[in-house]
């Protein structure tokens, strides 16, 4: 076998590529959800987001004004 060495590494090297990438999306979740209901604590992306939270699941509230 000439390629034996060539083939070895190869292999490892698609493994490496193929690898799925290590640990969780918590952090950046976190960054992605900056917005929170003040009521119910669910945390939304942007003020849109949270306009729309408030008239699905709090309709009787008024939602907080956009300077938060």
């Amino acid at each position: 076998m000439t390629r034996g060495k060539q083939k070895i590494e190869a292999q490892r090297r698609n493994a490496e590529r193929n690898q799925k990438p290590k640990g969780s999306q918590l952090e950046a979740r976190a960054v992605a959800l900056k917005v929170s209901c003040p009521i119910c604590k669910a945390q939304l992306a942007n003020q849109n987001q949270l306009g729309d939270h408030y008239a699905s699941k709090h309709p009787k509230e008024k939602p907080p004004s956009n300077s938060q």
